[in-house]
């Protein structure tokens, strides 16, 4: 087992000129660097880029449906890291809600846990093929009230890695808290992130609430 050496790419203007950030988590075996293109993608050019990269390139061994110890120390340490970069980009002055959390499968399941357990108005949370983290939730984790910060988690059916019902409860959780969550399934849609979920999320990268 393994903690993650501290390292975050950045990307664009700085957040002073920006006022916005957008954290990028990459999935199983991808890399800061890959997932940053998905910003161009999104139409992202006003926000200031941030890609933290696990040691690896794996944030965490097993599944995330699997007994959370089985995981550790790795996950507690990828929660840490993806902490420091949120609280870094505070500590310069941008409000919660101008931070938006993205992530893909493996980081798609790091940002549903991490928001989660640090509930606030972020800008927005784009679960791209996830859900929360453990094979039962563990509810006394979350924390916190969203304020209405808008979500967008999607999953294709089947997806290899990600069932619906966890996608499901990841909802139901999310709206407790107090999210407005747009919940999309594709079937037979693979592992990956189509035109039509961009679009979804370009709406909540560009909205001014």
């Amino acid at each position: 087992m393994y903690t993650h050496e501290k390292q975050v790419r950045t990307q664009g203007k700085p957040l002073a000129e920006t006022g916005k950030a957008l954290v990028l988590i990459h999935g199983r075996g991808a890399t800061a660097t890959s997932i940053l293109p998905l910003a161009q993608e999104l139409g992202a050019d006003d926000f200031t880029l941030f890609a933290p990269q696990a040691t690896n390139n794996t944030w965490y061994p097993y599944s995330f449906m699997a007994p959370t110890d089985q995981n550790q120390p790795a996950l507690d340490s990828a929660l840490e890291l993806i902490h420091e970069t949120v609280q870094g980009i505070l500590a310069q002055g941008i409000a919660s809600r101008d931070i938006y959390l993205l992530g893909f499968s493996q980081g798609a399941c790091l940002t549903s846990e991490y928001a989660s357990r640090h509930a606030q108005r972020f800008g927005g949370l784009l679960i791209f093929t996830g859900g929360l983290i453990g094979q039962e939730l563990n509810t006394g984790n979350y924390k916190g009230d969203f304020e209405g910060t808008p979500v967008l988690i999607t999953t294709g059916d089947p997806d290899p890695h990600v069932p619906v019902s966890r996608v499901d409860e990841t909802v139901k959780q999310l709206e407790s808290m107090g999210a407005k969550v747009t919940r999309k399934v594709y079937p037979g849609r693979p592992h990956t992130i189509m035109d039509e979920e961009l679009e979804l999320a370009k709406k909540i990268l560009g909205s001014k609430e």
